[in-house]
């Protein structure tokens, strides 16, 4: 089980995009944050901080429940019911530069209904993805704008995202032997994320 990034890795590579997004964007004024329930919303909130650590300017920062847009929801019906949480964005997204942010990107399926879903609450000037592992293997034509971690990986391999808010430690490991792809409690896909 072979950590690919541990605590410190992981939040230099968060400043790294911060840094990205300040030069990228010419300033932070007009963005706002929105993380994929439940380890994006975790990142982007910690975006949120060295953004403001950057700039002294704090950028909105919303969470995004996606298990109601998935594209699997409806095959695994006869399983156990997924588990809908809230989306949380307390301010408009019309015409703001929306960041949308998720822990690992694989075949693009996640950010496809993160989109959906994120359209449904308003026509933004235009979203940026932000990702910290970008594990190959895309079906759909989906790229990150920021990427924290490239790694190649076999369809057999997962990558699993550790956090300190929800699994008590910061580390992203490689895991040998992907177990089936199914819709998990979460709404986030098991056997590693889109």
């Amino acid at each position: 089980m072979p950590v690919v990034m541990d605590a410190d890795r992981i939040a230099r590579t968060l400043t790294r995009i911060a840094h990205e997004i300040v030069e990228r964007n010419r300033g932070v004024e007009d963005l706002a944050l929105v993380g994929v329930r439940t380890r994006g919303v975790h990142l982007a909130r910690r975006l949120q901080r060295s953004l403001r650590e950057i700039t002294g300017y704090d950028v909105p920062t919303g969470a995004l429940d996606i298990t109601l847009y998935r594209d699997d929801l409806m095959r695994n019906a006869v399983g156990p019911q997924p588990l809908v949480r809230k989306t949380e964005i307390p301010f408009s997204i019309d015409d703001r530069k929306i960041l949308l942010v998720d822990d690992v990107l694989y075949t693009g399926r996640t950010t496809r209904a993160a989109l959906d879903a994120l359209i449904d609450f308003g026509r933004p000037r235009g979203i940026q993805l932000i990702v910290l592992v970008d594990r190959g293997h895309r079906e759909l034509p989906i790229k990150a704008d920021y990427v924290g971690k490239n790694l190649p990986t076999s369809p057999e391999e997962s990558v699993q995202v550790c956090l300190e808010e929800s699994d008590s430690r910061d580390e992203v490991v490689l895991l040998a032997g992907s177990p089936p792809r199914t819709l998990a409690r979460g709404g986030a896909e098991q056997g590693g994320a889109a």
